[in-house]
């Protein structure tokens, strides 16, 4: 096959005459590379490429070798690793071990100086080692790695014997037996898998690492041949770890993931095994997915991407599992404990009594499942039973689904007091999860190409149910306080865990999902004999799974208002409990860097106002102007208390409105009045800076500033913080009968960490502050921004909404837009421009993309009531963010 890419007669005869091989051997590399590319993408085969590619290799080394009269010598040169398998990508490394019976001197050591020289010279990222054999032992004996790749290696030239001996010096006889490599090479993968969040639905995976990748692949070729003394994967069918159909998938897999490799490396010309995003639309046109838009295409190669994964992570698991019965818990007397007919446990794993358990009774195939979420110890399951498990699969049909033992046994598992979550996970993979309920089926694998959604929803889903597990447990109510303590009074959470498992079950038809989902959410209960107060429960859940978030972030939840038409959508305090575990799970099982201490002291504000709604009655709100009235009160008291008089404290204040009091705590209230009196001179900007005070709002930072207004204030206040690597939470605009604007800006750091106490940082952002506020005529500097690379990815027309709330008086203008650093200063910016005042401003950040709410009210005070001028903000918006996207 290498004669079609190299001529070798004729590359050796020009040699002769050459003082230095390297142009040639170069020329010739990238020849025969160019032919391998062409050939890939004329759908050759990919097996054939990756050896020939590895034999071309073999043949240019080996030129060179004899070149450099290395072959009168005793040293050998070897292919290790992959190399060593015969197998390299268009941008693989090269590894190489130089092989010596003793240190080369005299002319040896110098023409082995210029063929290490040369190597660099080729173009190839070559690694090399120079050993003897002894150093070969010694190095193998201390690190897992080096014996990996010896175990591999391959004569290319020289003294094959001497490679032999070096193999029998590192034989499982010698050193690492069958056991010590075995666990090692467990536990490594192990440590790789946690890397990627033991997961194979990463956004961009590495086809190399990743689970389900071709490490996992080859961490079975490493164990089979140290185990069994053979390079032959056939060996796993003859042992009884795979069926012949199972192997053929184990080949199958390993062939799409070296398309996948190979086609990168093409793309980026690097070695390059992430999927990127600026490479997957590449992949979609070389895979053939060209009929829908780009977004539709990178969706569903991922997807083939995701199901290749699932598929070699239950193979490898599998083979795990037979491995570590095989050879680790061979060494000792079993320990079988007795369920029942159909099952025991051995060693800690659950095992089928017999071959036939399944097929003689189906519904055990339910039935393991819920021993594993009712039993902590047990590990996991048997090998044996595993394969028992999947080659069952196709006894779950319509006549299994309907048969009421097995909705008993099903609802059952829903119950399950230990390990629920791991018991669906393990249910999905082995196949049997997305044949019970087959709307689950159809959203495995399923990807939504945003920075958002970091999961495939078939993999959130699961997520979502663990996410509700930890609320039970005491390590996780420091992180989830509120929602710890609604886990513990809810009577039947399994109705908790049914929401989770279907809140996003109708993802990717088309339409509402959250519409469409509550109609299977009413057919799975009713079909499990749910009661019509818990399925109506589960039905409103799924319905209303995205209503808490985003009245929380979206809304101005300090107005009663807001807070009486949640009230009322909820209806009682069951609902609220539910849905607020719910969304705290679903949250954090969508991207858990959203779940920053801002968004949960939002949420945790909007559960605790709504259930004062709720105890008052929903046909008793409380009134604006009582409250209004009362956080006054409050307030005065507390500075009474510090020396101030009443009267004092109003003139103070500078009729500031309603909204300064119901958008601010008593307390906050305080330490402004506190700081405006003791500030004098009126001619320069407040700025004070402290963690927020309620508990409300811990884990953030507030910033208030007091000055006199001008239209560039919200525009210079956000620049600043942009040039801080400062991300603004929340904004509260404030104007006084006097001209001055009370702002509030809620804060974090960009890795949506509160500031604390770092004394040094708040000076910093003080001074910077001051020195914007200065500046009437702030100008946005957009010469140095960074943009993140995932970020750059991400580019689609800005989304400008505007209406108006006629109750609160102001214009609600809602902008979607690609995340880029410093967009809130340019929509400030048209806001200046059209003589708007911003009255309050509710940031979101969702992956890539901003969904900020902004309320607004024209020079007097009022809405803006022309659909005209209503028209030009929009547009005006739209222009100015879709060119300051693109530059």
């Amino acid at each position: 096959m290498t004669s079609t890419l190299i001529d070798i007669p004729a590359l050796s005869s020009q040699l002769q005459q050459q003082s230095y091989a390297a142009p040639l051997l170069k020329d010739a590399i990238a020849t025969g590379s160019e032919t391998l590319h062409q050939r890939f993408m004329q759908g050759e085969d990919i097996t054939e490429l990756v050896h020939a590619r590895a034999d071309m290799i073999d043949q240019v080394l080996g030129l060179a070798w004899r070149q450099h009269g290395l072959s009168e010598t005793t040293m050998t040169l070897v292919a290790v690793g992959g190399y060593g398998r015969g197998e390299l990508h268009p941008q693989s490394d090269v590894d190489l071990l130089i092989l010596l019976t003793s240190e080369p001197e005299g002319t040896a050591k110098q023409s082995l100086e210029e063929f290490v020289t040369l190597l660099w010279d080729l173009g190839l990222d070559i690694g090399h080692s120079v050993r003897t054999i002894e150093e070969c032992v010694k190095q193998a004996e201390q690190d897992i790695t080096i014996v990996t790749a010896l175990m591999e290696s391959r004569t290319i030239c020289g003294n094959n014997e001497l490679h032999q001996q070096m193999l029998n010096a590192t034989a499982p006889s010698e050193i690492w037996s069958s056991r010590d490599f075995f666990q090692a090479k467990h536990r490594e993968q192990e440590e790789r898998h946690n890397k990627f969040a033991n997961t194979e639905y990463n956004l961009e995976p590495n086809v190399k690492s990743s689970p389900g990748g071709l490490r996992d692949i080859q961490v079975i070729d490493w164990v089979t041949k140290r185990h069994f003394h053979t390079n032959d994967r056939a060996q796993l069918v003859a042992n009884n770890f795979l069926t012949a159909e199972e192997f053929q998938i184990l080949k199958n897999g390993r062939n799409f993931m070296w398309q996948v490799r190979w086609a990168l490396h093409l793309t980026a010309n690097r070695p390059e095994d992430r999927l990127l995003f600026e490479h997957q639309n590449r992949l979609t046109e070389i895979f053939g997915f060209t009929e829908g838009n780009e977004r539709q295409n990178i969706e569903q190669f991922m997807q083939r991407y995701y199901r290749w994964a699932i598929a070699l992570s239950e193979l490898n698991d599998l083979i795990i599992q037979h491995f570590d019965e095989a050879i680790i818990q061979a060494c000792g007397p079993d320990e079988i404990m007795e369920i029942n007919t159909r099952f025991r446990v051995r060693n800690n794993f659950i095992e089928a009594a017999n071959d036939t358990v399944f097929q003689k009774n189906p519904s055990a195939l339910l039935e393991v499942f819920v021993l594993l979420a009712n039993n902590p110890h047990i590990s996991g399951v048997r090998a044996t039973t595993i394969k028992l498990i999947r080659d069952g699969r196709h006894l779950v049909d319509d006549e299994f689904r309907a048969n009421p033992r097995n909705r008993q046994l099903f609802a059952e598992l829903l119950q399950g007091k230990h390990l629920l979550a791991t018991a669906l996970h393990r249910m999905k993979r082995y196949g049997i999860l997305g044949k019970y309920l087959p709307e689950f089926g159809q959203i495995i694998g399923q990807m939504q190409h945003d920075l958002f959604h970091i999961y495939t929803v078939d993999a959130h889903t699961i997520q979502v149910v663990r996410n509700m597990r930890h609320f039970g447990y005491p390590e996780y109510q420091d992180k989830f306080p509120l929602a710890s303590s609604i886990h513990k009074r809810i009577e039947k959470v399994e109705l908790l865990y049914t929401a989770g498992l279907y809140h996003d079950i109708a993802k990717g038809r088309g339409g509402n999902h959250s519409e469409l989902g509550q109609e299977d959410a009413r057919r799975f209960c009713l079909n499990h004999y749910y009661n019509r107060s818990d399925t109506n429960l589960v039905v409103w859940l799924v319905k209303h799974h995205l209503t808490m978030s985003s009245v929380a972030q979206r809304k101005d939840i300090s107005d009663p208002e807001v807070i009486a038409d949640f009230a009322q959508l909820v209806g009682d305090q069951r609902h609220l409990d539910f849905l607020y575990a719910l969304t705290v799970a679903d949250i954090n099982a969508t991207n858990p860097s959203l779940w920053t201490s801002w968004r949960a002291a939002l949420m945790r504000q909007l559960y605790l106002e709504t259930k004062r709604a709720l105890r008052r009655g929903l046909e008793n709100p409380i009134d604006k102007e009582d409250m209004v009235e009362d956080i006054k009160e409050r307030a005065i008291r507390l500075l009474e208390d510090r020396g101030f008089d009443s009267d004092e404290v109003i003139e103070l204040w500078d009729q500031p409105g309603d909204d300064y009091f119901l958008r601010h705590s008593p307390r906050e209230i305080a330490w402004h009045s506190e700081a405006i009196a003791a500030h004098t001179n009126d001619d320069q900007p407040l700025v004070i800076i402290a963690d927020t005070l309620d508990k409300l709002y811990e884990g953030a930072t507030q910033v208030f500033i007091r000055t006199r207004d001008h239209k560039q204030l919200f525009v210079n206040a956000a620049c600043c913080f942009e040039q801080l690597n400062l991300s603004i939470q929340d904004a509260r605009i404030i104007m006084t009968a006097s001209g001055f604007c009370m702002n509030t800006f809620i804060i974090l750091e960009n890795n949506n960490e509160p500031i604390g106490d770092n004394q040094k940082r708040l000076e910093q952002i003080k001074r910077a502050m001051r020195k914007a506020l200065h500046n009437d005529d702030s100008q946005i500097d957009n010469q140095n921004r960074y943009i993140p690379r995932q970020l750059k990815h991400f580019n689609y027309p800005s989304h400008v909404t505007i209406t108006t709330d006629t109750l609160k008086e102001q214009t609600v203008i809602e902008v979607m837009t690609p995340d880029r650093p410093g967009v809130l200063a340019h929509i400030g910016m048209i806001f200046a421009e059209f003589d708007m005042t911003l009255q309050n401003a509710k940031i979101s950040t969702l992956g890539e993309r901003i969904e900020d709410v902004f309320f607004i009210t024209d020079s007097r005070q009022k809405p803006i009531e022309d659909a005209e001028i209503s028209r030009q903000i929009c547009e005006r918006l739209r222009q100015e963010l879709d060119q300051y996207i693109n530059d």
